[in-house]
């Protein structure tokens, strides 16, 4: 939930500041007293306050992404997210952009297997405009079949900048397309070019009414501006939008994976093997949920840095990699992957970073995660903390991305109680549960010999 990269620079300060947190008490356990109501038409409403400078974020996050696409229908998501941007007739193509860059502010939108979100952060006293704009185009969106193709090809030529010409992309989609048997987190965001082609206006016209309503959606505000200010405007510009009846969210569940799978790709471009294995893992809506804390004190503890035990042994001591770490994130509402990775060095293989990959494993769960790597962990975890009440955009973020997921208000600001209360004992029990190989994925990405 609440994973930043934290400069070098910065990691001091902050886990001095973070040793507040290890001590603060219940009483002044929020981390960022946010206020929330929701609208008689459904859409929940959360503020958070910031007066340090004259600035503030709206983000409104619809609860639908690219898991909830029909079968035939990838990409439609991420093509609606462009095509928000085309305008409404009160307010056409260009205004809305217009408004915000002559204020010196920023907007852009993005779009995630489970959720999509739309932002500006501008001068607090251009809130009401930004309020206007959004409000309309929810439910006003102006589209012509010619504002449609040509978008369409704009994805297509960001799908062929982003992935067909990196062939670490293109091995992803395949890693990704084979880790889950089912659930659509196997399937790109961006959609697979073939269905990017047929996707047509009625499609993207469809997934408005569908699921761009109030009642589906979480509008986050952050910044200079009080409760008192923000609800008459809220009120005023999506108060009159009424909500619509939602179909229900479906999922396909994840079956029994009782296998290994190993996939292997070489691509001309590539100048570096690199090596994987994920497992399949849960988050915090999704499997065995009291695992996924402790998992992410197991990141940190096997690969989140230079102290590392994966870095330690493979790069330091046993010199048989020149990098290696660990990757998971416990945000989402389907099954996700708690990942293991190494870049050989010069002379070694696949096959023995492999071997010491399973050695620094095997000896972490015979011999469990130590007090100072609990300590240490703990520590950058809140630093962490520290880090995202320092950026309104960043706070934003962190309460949509919750909200659309099957979070709390509560489970956000107890994030640093919740992070206290974890135990050497549930980190342990949470590694032995998620490291089986039949539930896992190794990967290798190698470069092709030149041809003879």
């Amino acid at each position: 939930m609440m994973n930043f990269l934290l400069t070098t620079t910065r990691r001091l300060g902050l886990a001095l500041a973070a040793m507040l947190v290890l001590t603060a008490s219940p009483a002044t356990a929020k981390i960022f007293d946010a206020k929330t109501y929701t609208l008689p038409n459904g859409l929940q409403v959360v503020l958070i306050e910031d007066h340090r400078a004259p600035v503030v974020t709206q983000m409104i996050w619809y609860k639908a992404g690219a898991a909830d696409e029909k079968i035939g229908k990838g990409g439609i998501a991420h093509f609606l997210e462009h095509l928000m941007f085309k305008g409404t007739p009160t307010n056409p193509a260009g205004v809305f952009s217009q408004l915000v860059a002559r204020s010196g502010g920023r907007e852009n939108a993005f779009t995630a297997h489970d959720y999509t979100a739309y932002f500006q952060t501008v001068a607090a006293d251009q809130l009401d405009n930004v309020l206007r704009l959004e409000a309309d185009r929810m439910t006003n969106l102006s589209l012509t079949k010619e504002q449609v193709d040509s978008e369409r090809q704009v994805i297509l030529e960001e799908r062929r900048q982003v992935v067909d010409n990196n062939p670490s992309s293109q091995f992803s989609e395949q890693v990704a397309a084979i880790q889950y048997l089912s659930y659509p987190y196997r399937l790109p965001v961006i959609g697979w070019e073939h269905e990017i082609r047929g996707l047509t206006r009625d499609d993207a016209l469809e997934w408005v009414r569908t699921w761009y309503t109030p009642n589906n959606a979480v509008l986050v505000i952050a910044g200079d501006v009080t409760l008192d200010q923000l609800k008459p405007m809220v009120e005023k510009y999506y108060g009159p939008i009424p909500s619509r009846p939602l179909p229900e969210r479906f999922r396909a569940e994840e079956p029994p994976q009782r296998a290994e799978r190993r996939i292997e790709m070489e691509h001309p471009r590539v100048t570096q093997t690199t090596w994987s294995r994920s497992f399949l893992a849960p988050s915090y809506a999704w499997g065995e949920k009291q695992h996924a804390m402790p998992l992410s004190f197991l990141v940190e503890i096997l690969g989140g840095s230079s102290t590392s035990r994966l870095y330690r042994a493979l790069v330091v001591e046993q010199k048989i990699a020149v990098s290696a770490g660990a990757y998971y994130n416990p945000g989402g509402l389907g099954p996700n992957r708690f990942g293991v990775y190494a870049v050989p060095a010069q002379g070694k293989t696949p096959a023995e970073v492999e071997a010491a990959v399973r050695g620094v494993i095997e000896n972490l769960m015979s011999t469990g995660v130590t007090a100072e790597e609990m300590t240490r962990a703990r520590t950058g975890m809140l630093a962490e903390v520290v880090y995202a009440r320092d950026s309104v955009q960043g706070a934003a973020r962190i309460f949509g991305a919750a909200l659309t997921t099957g979070r709390s208000i509560e489970d956000v600001e107890t994030y640093a109680e919740q992070v206290n209360a974890v135990t050497a004992d549930q980190v342990n029990a949470a590694g032995k549960a998620v490291f089986d190989v039949t539930k896992s994925v190794v990967s290798v990405l190698r470069p092709r010999p030149p041809q003879k």
